[in-house]
């Protein structure tokens, strides 16, 4: 089991204490010595003011954001968690991944998500009902452009005559794809495309707010982790799918002090379901804070760890 930890690239309340480049570089640098296998950044460029005002947040952009902790650091990787392929052009977004791959050595770990906030994507200039199909064309144009040879390919809003992209990813064929979202779509485009499924816990009020399914309980993922089996053996699939998931005794919002030791027995409850990782955002709203966090959750939790 390995662990992506938060960078609180959202706190754009506190820019001095975290969105610097000597923030980015001092929080990952620490995850890393801790014993994180990864860190994170969130996405959202132009989001909605409504959902700002109930409880949304603003993020750096998250490639550039990666490049800060890439260069503060060896080993750990870099992770989207999620990049919304669907916002972009998706040669420009294969090119910037490409770059960050090739500057840092191998290290991305690119998680998709097909996109929730409709009024994000009105200000993009994306038709949010088509948010599936460009995620999906998305996918394949990306992957097409990082293997370096000549792509003739169209889709919608984009078409390759015959145009070639180089360099490729350190990574090859690509750097490793994990799908974000709870639905059975979601789950076959992992299966079907990807090397990972990102699925979070989602309550079913909360199911209707991000526009995918509800996860509520142990059960529900177990359920759905079978799905992806089965649909595995439908389409030949015999590679294993990476799994992330947020242990219990933590949230997305990073509201509360974590407990320890239900944190490591929900940990260790995914990992016995067949979940590879988890990702953390911890507590604390100052760059100190913070620091201690990373450092007491690698002794608390990571260490204890099989």
């Amino acid at each position: 089991m390995q662990v992506s930890y938060g960078l609180p690239t959202h706190r754009v309340d506190r820019i001095d204490e975290f969105l610097s480049a000597a923030a980015v570089a001092e929080l990952a640098s620490a995850a890393e010595r801790a014993g994180f296998g990864a860190v994170y950044t969130t996405e959202h460029p132009f989001p909605g003011d409504d959902w700002l005002a109930h409880g949304g947040h603003h993020a750096l952009d998250p490639l550039v954001a990666l490049a800060f902790a890439a260069a503060a650091t060896t080993r750990v990787l870099l992770h989207t968690n999620l990049f919304v392929a669907a916002y972009r052009n998706p040669f420009l977004a294969a090119k910037g991944v490409a770059t960050l791959d090739v500057l840092s050595g191998g290290r991305v770990v690119l998680g998709i998500g097909a996109g929730y906030l409709e009024p994000e994507f009105a200000a993009l200039g994306v038709p949010f009902d088509e948010r599936n199909e460009r995620t999906d064309e998305a996918i394949a144009a990306m992957k097409a452009a990082w293997s370096g040879r000549t792509v003739t390919l169209s889709g919608t809003g984009f078409a390759a005559p015959g145009n070639t992209m180089l360099p490729r990813p350190a990574q090859q064929p690509h750097p490793p794809l994990w799908i974000g979202g709870n639905s059975r779509r979601a789950v076959r485009r992992a299966v079907e495309s990807a090397d990972g499924w990102s699925p979070f816990p989602s309550p079913r009020r909360a199911a209707e707010r991000t526009r995918t399914a509800p996860l509520a309980s142990l059960d529900d993922l177990a359920e759905r982790l079978a799905y992806a089996a089965d649909h595995a053996r439908t389409v030949g699939r015999t590679a294993p799918l990476d799994v992330a998931f947020i242990p219990e005794g933590l949230s997305m919002t990073a509201s509360e002090p974590v407990d320890d030791a239900t944190v490591v027995t929900s940990i260790r409850d995914l990992a016995a379901l067949g979940v590879t990782w988890v990702t953390v955002a911890l507590p604390g709203d100052t760059r100190d804070a913070q620091l201690g966090a990373i450092e007491h959750f690698g002794r608390a939790v990571i260490d204890r760890l099989p």
